[in-house]
């Protein structure tokens, strides 16, 4: 790193400024793993004084460490990358520290003169990610399953009216009975925890445990322990641990956003699925688990795939049974059936009898696209339940960008024509009697009090499908 002359040592201090500046610790070591560069962030994050690293040989300075388990002195030994790997150690004050890094040889001529170690704090996420499957254990173990199973939902809780969505509800009923794999495809919102916990509910393992990981919610590099488990010894601090694969044994492991998980990571999975069959991190022994697998994603699986995000083998091996959950927009019918069916709820939570919503919040609704779906709607209008002086919901009472989206809306309105705006509101009548009658005519006539051949010709004229 040293350069002779004037301009090569003004160069060098820029350089080192730079590597001091970054929020990323910079351990540099040269080929006899000697430390030459310790920048303050990796000084901070290891708890070391630089004097303490620096001209000292990496496993003087870091004791716990072995020529094993150290990245830096692996990749000298290789002279290979390593992406993104964990390493926890403990730093001459006897503090675990655990560090997310990217560790690469540097060459020059054919010859490893040395290697450089970038890396992240994971400390604290590592502790945090323990805290909660400790918690898991402790759950499964002390809380009765009779407590438990009422936690979940049914398929009675998944409210629609959409023919397209009960059809994709009566193939979830089918499937449950079943231990094959589900992948279940819908926008965040849209009630794939809903049909995860039904599907389980109805099936063989329902007196077994039912877990839930996002799997963009916890960092990769903990995400593989987090799910198989740890061997004592596997690194420094690792105990002896299942991971969910082994809590959920007998039962449902539901991975939301799958597609979030890191490939190498998704190739394990699918060994896993393949042969029932994990190795716990740092074990070589094969441990047999019988675990239902329901995955969901919240993009087009097909996209994820071609991109990459998705590898196409585990694609196919999840997708036995596909669930395609449709979002709000594309279900308006079922506005009515759901907003009715939380302002019941909150009438009972609150005490607020009869709850309603004004006209204008109504075309609101029936306007507004709901990027966050089924779940925003019930947010949105237990929001509103705070600020009403009786029992109806104005606009007033909405959060605000939902009453800016409704000058939109208000604008849109009204380069419709009047003709044209009872003509849709006709539809929507119509088409809602229709699927509350099963597409029963006489029935649908009855309870929009009109004649049966009135609404037939309505039927025809409107292009609604029986």
């Amino acid at each position: 790193m040293v350069q002779h002359g004037g301009q090569g040592e003004c160069s060098e201090h820029v350089f080192q400024e730079v590597l001091h500046g970054i929020q990323e610790g910079v351990h540099i070591v040269n080929a006899q793993g000697i430390t030459i560069f310790y920048n303050q962030a990796a000084s901070r994050i290891d708890g070391m004084e630089s004097t303490e690293v620096l001209g000292t040989h990496v496993l003087e300075a870091f004791p716990s460490l072995t020529e094993k388990s150290s990245t830096l002195l692996y990749v000298l030994e290789t002279g290979e990358r390593l992406p993104d790997t964990q390493q926890t150690f403990l730093n001459q004050k006897g503090k675990q520290i655990t560090t997310l890094n990217r560790t690469f040889p540097v060459h020059v001529e054919g010859r490893c003169l040395g290697a450089v170690e970038i890396s992240r704090d994971y400390t604290q996420v590592r502790e945090l990610s323990e805290e909660v499957h400790a918690l898991r254990e402790q759950v499964w173990k002390k809380v009765p399953h009779k407590e438990m199973k009422a936690c979940l939902y049914q398929f009675e809780d998944f409210l629609t009216q959409h023919p397209a969505l009960v059809a994709e509800v009566s193939k979830a009923r089918r499937v449950a009975h079943s231990k094959a794999p589900v992948l279940i495809i819908g926008e965040t919102g849209t009630g794939k925890e809903i049909i995860s916990q039904s599907i389980h509910q109805l099936g063989m393992g329902k007196k077994k445990p039912f877990i839930v990981q996002n799997c963009a919610a916890i960092p990769s590099s903990l995400l593989e322990s987090l799910l198989f488990g740890t061997e004592k010894g596997a690194f420094t601090g690792a105990e002896d641990r299942a991971g969910l694969f082994e809590l959920a044994d007998g039962g449902t492991l539901f991975l939301d956003e799958i597609h979030a998980m890191p490939i190498d990571l998704q190739a394990k999975l699918l060994r896993v699925l393949e042969d029932s069959f994990l190795r716990r991190v740092g074990s070589s022994k094969l441990r047999s688990v019988d675990v239902r697998v329901i995955a969901a994603i919240n993009e087009d699986p097909w996209l994820a795939v071609e991109t990459g995000k998705f590898r196409k083998d585990l694609f196919y091996r999840l997708h036995v049974v596909s669930i395609h959950l449709l979002p709000l927009r594309k279900r308006k019918e079922d506005l009515q059936l759901l907003t009715n069916y939380f302002l019941g709820n909150l009438s009972r939570q609150y005490s607020i009898s009869s709850l309603s919503l004004s006209v204008e919040v109504e075309m609101l609704f029936r306007q507004y696209d709901w990027p966050g779906n089924v779940r925003e709607l019930r947010n949105v209008l237990e929001g509103a339940v705070h600020f009403i002086e009786s029992n109806c919901i104005e606009l007033r009472h909405l959060s605000r960008h939902m009453t800016k989206h409704s000058t939109h809306a208000f604008q849109r309105s009204t380069t419709v024509s009047l003709v044209d705006r009872l003509a849709q509101y006709e539809s929507e009548m119509i088409t809602q009697a229709m699927i509350q009658a099963e597409g029963k005519v006489s029935r649908a006539a009855e309870a929009l009090q009109v004649p049966r051949q009135t609404l037939q010709y309505k039927l025809r004229k409107l292009g609604i499908q029986r």
